[in-house]
């Protein structure tokens, strides 16, 4: 029988986020919200998975990313995603749901759900997905300080800490040298990464390159946004200012289009194209891990009942 790979604790995850957090090598982080999702990242050369606060609104509850989500089902929702998976999770804190006495325990739930790091925004409640059209409306520059203080301070674990990183959907409203300004502030509060949101334009990769050179720090790009930057290998990215590289659409966007293409298939009756188009059972059974299952049932003699006990390691 092989031997089984210990699932990583909380801590051990968030280490070695951390060590790669500060390395050379930049963090690559398709976005998921489901178990079978992180199943199959592992089968891939990723180093996390991300949960945006949109995918855990159109998963949970069917509803658009407009401040619907609250703590418990998050928690509850990233919890069961953490026991399930050996990757890291990023996840998608929107504005700590509420006051700084809110953040604290936003904080403190998303940690003891095993999380390795979360994003807090600058929005005001409630606030809206970034991607929709027009500009978010934001905190003033001190509040919104004093919500990543609350974040950082909130922290109970000690030898292997969230990471928290400070968000600020500023430069849409107040322009880009305005949110490198709330940055500034967050790190000094704190944070040890930002993600500055921004829109795609010509002048995009030069305003990622010209924050990071200037904030000196870790930066969370969503790499969704600009062709171009999804083109970047990953390699490349710290070149071009890129620490941390979300990709927060890709399980969503390609679960529906899949499913709209194969029931299409199967209303017109191509049933060797749906067939062609879909995983197979075993494929799909392989990724969630029966053969792990399957081990564990002979290891205990579930096939057997008159194998001897199992020994002690």
């Amino acid at each position: 029988m092989t031997a089984k790979v210990p699932m990583p604790s909380a801590a051990m995850k968030r280490r070695a986020f951390r060590e790669q957090l500060l390395s050379s090598k930049p963090i690559f982080a398709p976005g998921v919200y489901d178990g079978f999702g992180l199943r199959i990242l592992e089968r891939f050369e990723v180093d996390a998975a991300y949960i945006s606060g949109n995918a855990v609104s159109a998963c949970l509850l069917g509803e658009p990313d407009v401040g619907l989500v609250d703590l418990t089902l998050l928690a509850d929702h990233l919890g069961r995603l953490n026991q399930c998976s050996r990757l890291p999770l990023i996840c998608d804190a929107d504005t700590g749901y509420g006051s700084v006495v809110n953040i604290r325990r936003t904080v403190r739930a998303l940690e003891a759900a095993g999380v390795c790091a979360i994003h807090i925004e600058d929005q005001i409640t409630p606030k809206r997905c970034a991607q929709l059209p027009g500009a978010r409306a934001v905190l003033g520059h001190r509040e919104a300080v004093h919500r990543i203080a609350a974040a950082c301070e909130a922290r109970l674990e000690s030898d292997a800490p969230l990471v928290i990183v400070g968000r600020t959907d500023a430069a849409a409203s107040l322009g880009l040298d305005a949110a490198i300004a709330r940055a500034k502030d967050f790190i000094k509060a704190g944070a040890e990464a930002i993600f500055i949101e921004l829109k795609s334009s010509p002048e995009l990769l030069d305003q990622i390159r010209s924050a990071a050179k200037e904030l000196q720090t870790p930066c969370m790009v969503n790499m969704s946004i600009d062709t171009r930057l999804m083109a970047l290998p990953a390699h490349d990215w710290l070149g071009h200012g890129v620490s941390i590289g979300i990709f927060p659409a890709i399980a969503r966007a390609s679960f529906g289009h899949a499913l709209k293409a194969n029931l299409d298939r199967l209303r017109l009756g191509d049933i060797d194209g749906l067939q062609q188009h879909s995983l197979s059972a075993q494929d799909y059974a392989d990724i969630l891990g029966i053969n792990e299952i399957e081990q564990w049932e002979q290891q205990f003699g579930v096939d057997s009942p008159d194998a001897p006990p199992p020994r002690k390691p």
